[in-house]
C-alpha cells in the first residue's frame, strides 16, 4: 500500500455528548494511513472527543464523538475506503478476475495493496454484501409481492463431493435469494434454508426441483412443515434425462467396454501417428490433393496412388476417431458418443472393403488399407457388439419420443425455452400435457406381454414407471395471481435451466479466474456469498438495494455505522447471546480434520500400535 504523504486533519469543534448534552473533552489524535480511490493515500488526523462527565454506553464503552466524514470513507480501524473494497469485490467476483489483474487495474489509480490484502478485501466486500442483502429483506420482498410471489428454484452443486452449495433463487426475478455451505446435501440440511428464505421473503407461489433423493424429499418436508398448497414441480429435463440414463446407460457402457477391450481407440491414434511420420513435412501439400480427391466423384471406389492415397487412409481413421463431431455437446443421454464410435467404424470397415476390390498398386498403400481393416474388424463384426448398438437405437427412439413428446431440445447453453407468450406457453403447455398422455396410452398397447420381446417389454416398463412416479410433478406451472397484484395469471419454466445455468456460470467464472479445470479445491474454499454477487448484474435487484453501484460505497459505510450504534447498545451478555452455535459437520472428513488425520505422527503411532504384540484372542466387549 502507497500513501502520497498528504496529511488531513479531520477536527471538531466544541461538540456536547450525545448522551447528556454536557461538554466534551479531547481524548486523542491518533494518525491513520488511509487509502481510497477517490481521494488516494493520505495521512489522516482524527480528533475524537470525550464526554467529560464519563457516560457509558449500555455495552460498557466511553461515549465518544468521532468524525462521521471519515467513518464513511473508510471502515473502523481500517486502511482500504470502501470504494477500494467495492472495486476489488466487483472485480473478483462478478468478473473473475486474478488477484494480480486486480492489483495491476489499482496500480494505475495509485494504489499497491498486496495479494493477501486484495484477498481480504474480497472477503470484507463479500461480509457487507449478504450484511446488506439481509437489510433490504423488507424492500426486496415487498418488490417481489408485487410480483404475485415468486417460484422458488432450488438446488446444489460443487466439485467431487465437496463445497457443497445451495442456492435458493427467484425463479422470475432471477435473484439470489439465498446461499449456504452445506457438509452434504440431505433433506435435513435443506428444507431449514428453505423454510428461512420463505420467512424473510415469503411463501412461493411455486417449487422447482429436481429428481434428486435430496431435493424432493426437502421440498416434501418443507411443503409438509409450511402446510402449503403449491405445486412442487419437477424439471422436465431432468426427468427426460433420467429415463435415458436407465433406458441406455447399461447397454451404452457395455459398448465402451467392447472398445476399451480391443483398445480402439489408441490403436486408431497410433496408425494416424504412425502414417504421419511416414509422410513427413509433405503432409501439408498432400492434405490439398486428399481434399481434391474427396471432391471427385463418389462413385469411383478407387484410392489415389502414391503418399496421397497414405494421407487419404489415415484421414480415414482420423474421421472414426473424430466420431464426436456428430454431438452437439449435449451430453449422455441425449447424445450417444460410442454408438456414433461404432456407426462411424463400420461405415469406414466398409469402405476399406469397397477400396480393396480395386487395390491400389502400392504395397505400402495395400498395407496401411488391411492394417486399417484389421484395427476396425474386432468390434465392427463381433455379433455381441452389433446386438448391443441394436438395443441402444431400439431404446434411443423410444426415448426420442418422449424427449419429442415434452418438447425438449437442450442446447449446450442450458436456454432452451424459446421466448412464448403468457398465452402461448399455456398452450404449449396444454399441448405437451395431451402429447404425453398420448404416449403414455399407445406404450401401453405396444408393450409385448410375453414372446421375445423382452428388452422392449423392459424399456416401455422404464418409461411407464417413471411417469407413474413423477406425473403428478410434471405439470402445476400455471399460477394465478392474486387481484391484489392485478390478477391474471404467470407461468413457471418447465425446467431448472435458470439454476442450472447460474452455476454453469459460477464455474466458469472461477475456471477464469483459477485457470483450473477441476475446481475441487475452490469450490471448497469459496464463501457462499459469492453467489449473491451475480445479483449485482440485475439493474432492479441493485436499484432496490443501493440505487445504483457508484452508491455501493455509501451503503456499506451505512451497514457499518447502524452496526456500531446497535454494539454500543447492547450489554455483553446480550452479544453473546446472539451468537449462533456452530452446525454439525456431517461431512466424512472434513477439511478441518485432514490436518490431524494426515499428520505423520498419527501414522507413525497407529503402525507402532499394529506392530505391538497382539492378545492371544479377541475379547468382546458387550
Amino acid at each position: 500500500m502507497s500513501t502520497q504523504g498528504v496529511i488531513v486533519r479531520v477536527e471538531m469543534g466544541i461538540v456536547p455528548c450525545p448522551c447528556c448534552f454536557g461538554p466534551t473533552i479531547v481524548q486523542k489524535s491518533d494518525p491513520r494511513n488511509v487509502v481510497t480511490l477517490e481521494h488516494g493515500g493520505f495521512v489522516a488526523y482524527e480528533t475524537v472527543r470525550i464526554c467529560a462527565a464519563r457516560c457509558r454506553h449500555p455495552s460498557g464503552t466511553l461515549v465518544t464523538v468521532r468524525s462521521e466524514n471519515l467513518s464513511r470513507l473508510v471502515p473502523a480501524g481500517g486502511v482500504f475506503g470502501y470504494d477500494v473494497e467495492v472495486f476489488v469485490g466487483l472485480a473478483r467476483f462478478v468478473h473473475h478476475k486474478q488477484r494480480e489483474e486486480i492489483r495491476a487495474e489499482l496500480a494505475k489509480k495509485g494504489i499497491t495493496p498486496s495479494s493477501g490484502e486484495i484477498s481480504a478485501l474480497a472477503l470484507r466486500f463479500l461480509k457487507h454484501l449478504a450484511e446488506l442483502h439481509a437489510s433490504r429483506q423488507p424492500a426486496l420482498r415487498e418488490a417481489i409481492e408485487r410480483d404475485g410471489g415468486y417460484p422458488l428454484n432450488f438446488d446444489a452443486t460443487g466439485e467431487d463431493g465437496r463445497g457443497t452449495l445451495l442456492v435458493a433463487y427467484d425463479g422470475w426475478r432471477e435473484w439470489v435469494l439465498g446461499a449456504w455451505k452445506l457438509p452434504t446435501e440431505r433433506a435435513d440440511q435443506i428444507t431449514p434454508h428453505l423454510v428461512d428464505v420463505a420467512e424473510r421473503f415469503g411463501l412461493p407461489c411455486a417449487l422447482m426441483r429436481d429428481l434428486g433423493r435430496a431435493v424432493r424429499r426437502a421440498a416434501k418436508d418443507f411443503v409438509r412443515k409450511l402446510k402449503l398448497k403449491i405445486p412442487v414441480l419437477g424439471c422436465h429435463l431432468h426427468f427426460l434425462g433420467d429415463i435415458g440414463e436407465d433406458l441406455l446407460k447399461a447397454a451404452h457402457d457395455k459398448l465402451r467396454g467392447f472398445f476399451q477391450k480391443d483398445k480402439l481407440l489408441p490403436g486408431l491414434r497410433a496408425f494416424v501417428r504412425d502414417l504421419g511420420r511416414k509422410l513427413g513435412t509433405d503432409l501439408p501439400a498432400i492434405r490439398e490433393e486428399v481434399l481434391e480427391w474427396a471432391a471427385d466423384d463418389p462413385s469411383e471406389h478407387v484410392l489415389p496412388d502414391g503418399r496421397t492415397g497414405l494421407a487419404t487412409v489415415r484421414a480415414l481413421a482420423q474421421w472414426v476417431l473424430d466420431s464426436a463431431r456428430d454431438g452437439k455437446h449435449l451430453g449422455f443421454p441425449f447424445e450417444r458418443p460410442y454408438l456414433d464410435l461404432y456407426e462411424r467404424a463400420r461405415k469406414v470397415r466398409r469402405a476399406v472393403d469397397a477400396f480393396l476390390r480395386r487395390p491400389p498398386d502400392g504395397k505400402a498403400l495395400c498395407r496401411a488399407l488391411q492394417r486399417l481393416a484389421r484395427l476396425l474388424d474386432p468390434v465392427v463384426t463381433a455379433k455381441n457388439v452389433s446386438e448391443t448398438s441394436e438395443t441402444i437405437c431400439a431404446r434411443a427412439e423410444l426415448f426420442d419420443e418422449l424427449r419429442v413428446a415434452l418438447r425438449l431440445n437442450p442446447k449446450p447453453s442450458g436456454d432452451d425455452a424459446p421466448d412464448l407468450s403468457v398465452d402461448e406457453a399455456v398452450a404449449e403447455l396444454c399441448d405437451i400435457r395431451k402429447a404425453v398422455r398420448t404416449l403414455k396410452q399407445s406404450l401401453r398397447k405396444r408393450r409385448p406381454e410375453r414372446g421375445p420381446a423382452e428388452d422392449t417389454r423392459e424399456a416401455i416398463d422404464i418409461v411407464l414407471k417413471h411417469l407413474e412416479q413423477h406425473e403428478n410433478s410434471l405439470w402445476g406451472h400455471v399460477i394465478t395471481l392474486s387481484e391484489n397484484v392485478g390478477g391474471g395469471i404467470r407461468v413457471v419454466a418447465r425446467t431448472n435451466n435458470l439454476l442450472e445455468s447460474f452455476f454453469h456460470r459460477m464455474k466458469h467464472g472461477e475456471r477464469r479466474r483459477s485457470g483450473r479445470k477441476v475446481l475441487t479445491d475452490d469450490f471448497e474454499h469459496l464463501p457462499a456469498e459469492a453467489a449473491m454477487a451475480y445479483n449485482l448484474t440485475k439493474p432492479n435487484y441493485v436499484k432496490i438495494v443501493c440505487w445504483s453501484l457508484e452508491k455501493l460505497p455509501d451503503a456499506f459505510a451505512d451497514l457499518d455505522i447502524a452496526k456500531r450504534s446497535l454494539a454500543l447498545g447492547t450489554t455483553p451478555s446480550e452479544r453473546t447471546a446472539t451468537v449462533e452455535e456452530p452446525r454439525a459437520d456431517f461431512a466424512s472428513l472434513p477439511r478441518a480434520d485432514r490436518r490431524v488425520v494426515r499428520a505423520e505422527t498419527l501414522r507413525q503411532r497407529i503402525e507402532a500400535a499394529a506392530r505391538s504384540r497382539a492378545p492371544r484372542r479377541l475379547v468382546a466387549l458387550g
